[in-house]
């Protein structure tokens, strides 16, 4: 089955110390006002594949600046969370961009597994086609990449044009692509 690797806790773990080093990159730059980097993890519930997850989903990744008044948030991109999106990354990525190609019953079986709805489903369709093209993000992947991306068919187009042979590892670089996309300064 293309998508069996959902059921695989080795993946995750790969997704988690592939966040863990953007943090660390992140937390050893400091905050712009010269001051520390603490862990201020937040809470998360990700939907779609729980069964599967370790305690490190539990929490998104983030730091808080130690310097007296100053305090702010520095959240790192991450391949485990698209932003503010309940689902995990790679869940938001593999349905949508599975949407065009599946059949209906397959298309069904695997969002009912998932527990994903029609309409979260057609709220990532727009947030790939809408939102996401605005993106610094997209615009500098769009701009290497020739010919040009199929918006339209997003993010199925961008698995597309990946170099690795198994779906897994695509799903992989394409969420380290996107990585910048899931913090508020990335997605300007």
């Amino acid at each position: 089955m293309c998508h069996a690797f959902l059921a695989d806790t080795n993946f995750y773990h790969l997704l988690t110390r592939i966040d863990e080093s953007i943090a660390e990159e992140v937390r050893a730059g400091g905050c712009d006002c010269g001051g520390a980097l603490h862990s201020a993890r937040y809470p998360r519930k990700p939907r779609g594949v729980r069964g599967v997850l370790d305690e490190s989903y539990q929490s998104r990744l983030s730091f808080c600046c130690a310097a007296d008044g100053c305090r702010r948030r520095s959240t790192p991109p991450s391949v485990r969370f698209l932003g503010r999106k309940v689902y995990l990354g790679v869940i938001v990525v593999l349905i949508s961009a599975l949407h065009c190609g599946l059949s209906a019953s397959r298309r069904q079986r695997l969002i009912k597994t998932l527990g994903v709805t029609v309409q979260t489903l057609r709220r990532w369709q727009h947030w790939w086609r809408e939102q996401f093209v605005q993106t610094r993000c997209f615009r500098s992947l769009a701009g290497l990449l020739m010919p040009p991306i199929a918006t339209e068919h997003l993010p199925g187009s961008l698995l597309e044009k990946l170099s690795a042979k198994a779906l897994s590892e695509r799903v992989v670089q394409l969420l380290i692509l996107i990585a910048p996309s899931t913090t508020a300064t990335g997605s300007l």
